[in-house]
């Protein structure tokens, strides 16, 4: 994973997964293969700034899809990767912006949300 430029993150079944967080902490770009799936934080993070979303529909495609980003965009996306990093570290006591951090902004957003929806 640490020589890829992309990793594969297919969402499977359950609602959580490691594999994207393997992938950003391998330094490698995560590829979201999925329809309708929401990422990790995604009502904080921009995921497009580090990531590619590819549908389930241009899997058959997907090395195609892969090898016609330009390089200045897969740098730039690389760069996303080491910047987001730190959100997907649990550190012990926690440290500003970390993974214990992330997760508590998300509940908070997602309960403010709530209360202001009912």
């Amino acid at each position: 994973m640490h020589r890829s430029r992309f990793c594969l993150c297919p969402s499977g079944h359950e609602v959580a997964s490691p594999r994207v967080v393997e992938a950003i902490h391998a330094g490698c770009i995560p590829v979201l293969v999925t329809d309708g799936y929401a990422p990790p934080f995604a009502d904080v993070l921009r995921w497009e700034s580090f990531s590619v979303s590819v549908p389930v529909a241009d899997i058959p495609r997907l090395k195609e899809v892969l090898e016609g980003i330009p390089t200045a965009e897969v740098e730039r996306l690389r760069d996303g990767v080491r910047l987001v990093k730190r959100h997907f570290t649990l550190r012990q006591p926690p440290e500003r912006l970390d993974m214990f951090h992330m997760i508590l902004h998300s509940v908070w957003l997602r309960r403010l949300n709530f209360r202001l929806g009912h």
